[in-house]
């Protein structure tokens, strides 16, 4: 029999509205009945790609035994920490407080008024990997609530008291000066960390690492380090070459469980995706190498193919498992490699790594361990006949993975990894000079804008034509930085108007009362009862850094001086924060970069505009913003009195003020050079 997540939209509510567990969703009934009936809540946190949430649930929350005992003791709700993200960061605060470590599942008990006083992740059905089993959990959770309740109420006022100084004050400043050596110092900290032989940084799991990745790239670019550009091509590298990347069908798996980046954690995340994408623009732009070409084409196509919406937005993601087991819509035995292909081609087989014992839990997970010219020379063919091969096997063997029976896809949609993944279709655009993706997110922009806004203002998710659920700090974040990058690559300054309007609604619902930093919820928000301030790049880049971006430029393209000092103020109080952990703070760190090297707005009016532009995409100008616009009369303060539309004119302009106009390439690069 169904309970009552059968009603939900979410598709991890709903993988347990058949569980015998008396779930709720999160809300007020839950914890009013927690109230008149003197029970401690059980908030248990996940989402529906998600390997261990499902192990949980097949071996705790769909037990009988199990379930009688949750429901006669708690009150039991289930949250899709993709709904609601605001609940996830604060109990996985309270979570590592309490055990030092986090992750998914994450369950928490906590008081009718919201407040942790226990949790954990993963509890096994039986004592195991050292630690307790779900049911010794929940009866010492009981019996602690009922014979104990001087110390849970000790332990919630503590918890309480926590996670309000966690969020009093985000950041200090220090006073020291942040200047090239401060970023010179920052590449020195983040190169400590970074695994030299294999790419990626630190030991398994390897998670991508984008915003340290971007902030390696860049310092290149302002610098020639050299130690800086090794290291992030060798981690781009070792992920496009790796199990990490689907070799026949594009797309990046969340991380690798190993050193080598060859086994995945299976799932594919939309934001993990768009993120990459952004890396790979970044390094292609760089370098010209082709294959971060072909990798930013592939994974735009898997997005466009698997996780597209037929009205236009983007899913959130694919499990990790298919037919109950992790991988195996992606892994191929020795029997099933033979059997799609026809005939053994050593060839493919050594250029995918493919071998007769597997590479993985007897499968083979598809890689590519050495480059097509030494291939080609191991087996005796020239490497023209070999690219053949190889196109033939991936052929023949995507056909054969199609029709197998798929992952799920989480197919609900988030403001905010949708507003990356066009900020990532985008910048592939300029970044390739594709105007086909600078259409795709031209019409990406106007859906989000049209089915994730209500009467009661932006909402976070989108299913089915149903919009709920107020928009958080990384929504608008994310979306106005969107709508600036769409803005500069067609000349839309309508863009660029509604992006200031975000603006002025983020800092009147999120703004931190120390007058810079934005909570994570916003100020209507009730449903926690303690607002955050994230700060740091977790699996997505930190939304105050975002903010920062955004309050910068917005700053100097509406003449919003106000806005600039705030940037600048988020900036200095984070700065030695960001030089001493450098990989958690990876956004910041390329702020700070580029306002070291000067961030400048360059705006272009005049005839030929358009091509104007369009160099300057060409070069790699991070530190800048470029400013154009369609209409003949501009509202944009900064383009006053300086459109026309006969003489090319290109203003370069800073904080304080705007050159002379110059009307040449070369005399705009040697005013943008850092």
């Amino acid at each position: 029999m169904a309970n009552r997540l059968i009603d939900e939209l979410s598709p991890y509510l709903l993988q347990h509205a058949h569980n015998p567990v008396d779930w709720y969703v999160w809300g007020d009934e839950a914890f009013e009945r927690a109230e008149k009936e003197n029970k401690p809540v059980l908030v248990s946190i996940g989402y529906a790609a998600c390997h261990w949430c499902h192990v949980m649930e097949k071996e705790s929350f769909e037990d009988a035994a199990t379930a009688a005992y949750m429901n006669e003791h708690f009150v039991c709700i289930k949250v899709d920490r993709e709904e609601h993200p605001d609940v996830d960061h604060m109990y996985m605060d309270a979570v590592q407080a309490i055990s030092g470590s986090g992750g998914w599942p994450l369950n928490v008990f906590v008081t009718p008024g919201r407040v942790p006083f226990f949790g954990g992740t993963y509890f096994p059905i039986r004592p195991a990997f050292n630690r307790q089993s779900w049911a010794q959990v929940l009866q010492q959770m009981h019996h602690a609530w009922h014979n104990r309740q001087e110390d849970v109420a000790g332990q919630a006022e503590q918890m309480t008291t926590y996670l309000r100084q966690a969020s009093a004050t985000p950041a200090k400043g220090e006073g020291a000066a942040w200047d090239i050596d401060t970023c010179k110092l920052m590449a020195e900290n983040l190169l400590k960390q970074a695994d030299k032989e294999k790419g990626g940084f630190g030991r398994a799991p390897k998670f991508p690492g984008t915003m340290a990745l971007n902030f390696l790239l860049e310092h290149y670019h302002f610098t020639q380090d050299e130690a800086a550009l090794k290291q992030a091509l060798l981690s781009l590298d070792s992920m496009i070459y790796g199990g990490i990347y689907d070799q026949l069908g594009g797309g990046f798996a969340r991380y690798a469980t190993d050193e080598d980046w060859l086994i995945p954690h299976f799932e594919k995340m939309l934001y993990d995706n768009a993120l990459i994408v952004l890396s790979l623009c970044d390094a292609w732009m760089t370098t010209k190498q082709p294959h971060y070409k072909v990798a930013i084409q592939e994974t735009i196509a898997f997005t466009e193919r698997e996780l597209k919406d037929v009205s236009g937005g983007y899913y959130s993601a694919l499990d990790a498992d298919s037919e109950g087991v992790e991988g195996k819509f992606y892994t191929w035995t020795w029997a099933e490699w033979l059997d799609a292909l026809g005939e053994n081609d050593e060839a493919a087989a050594t250029y995918f790594g493919v071998k007769e014992e597997g590479n993985w839990e007897e499968t083979n997970i598809l890689h590519v361990p050495m480059k097509m010219a030494t291939v080609a020379e191991e087996h005796h063919i020239p490497v023209e006949e070999l690219q053949q091969r190889v196109e033939q096997a991936k052929t023949k063997l995507l056909n054969r993975r199609s029709a197998r029976i798929r992952p799920a896809t989480d197919d609900k949609s988030l403001l905010s990894w949708n507003a990356l993944m066009n900020l990532a279709v985008c910048k592939a655009g300029v970044t390739l000079q594709e105007p086909e993706y600078i259409r795709r997110a031209t019409e990406h922009m106007q859906w989000m804008l049209q089915h994730f806004t209500t009467k009661d203002g932006l909402m976070h998710v989108w299913k089915k034509g149903i919009a709920r659920i107020a928009a958080n700090l990384d929504d608008y974040a994310y979306l106005i930085q969107a709508m600036l990058q769409l803005a500069s690559a067609t000349g839309d300054e309508e863009l660029i108007l509604k992006a200031a309007e975000l603006i002025e609604t983020v800092k009147k619902d999120f703004e931190h009362e120390d007058g810079d930093f934005f909570y994570y919820s916003s100020a209507s928000h009730q449903g926690v009862p303690v607002r955050k301030v994230d700060v740091y790049d977790g699996a997505t880049p930190s939304a105050n850094a975002v903010m920062v971006y955004n309050l910068f430029v917005s700053g100097l393209v509406m003449e919003r001086t106000g806005w600039v000092e705030q940037a600048k103020r988020m900036m200095y109080k984070m700065n030695v924060t960001v030089s001493r952990y450098p990989y958690s703070f990876g956004l910041w760190g390329v702020l700070l970069q580029r306002y070291v090297a000067g961030i400048k707005a360059v705006t272009i009016t005049g005839k030929g505009f358009e091509e104007m532009r369009a160099k300057l995409e060409s070069e790699f100008l991070s530190q800048c913003y470029i400013v154009n616009s369609t209409k003949e009369i501009s509202e944009l303060p900064i383009l006053e009195n300086k459109k026309n539309d006969r003489e090319l004119y290109i203003f370069v302009c800073t904080e304080f003020s705007c050159n002379a106009p110059v009307n040449d390439f070369e005399s705009v690069k040697r005013l943008v050079r850092y």
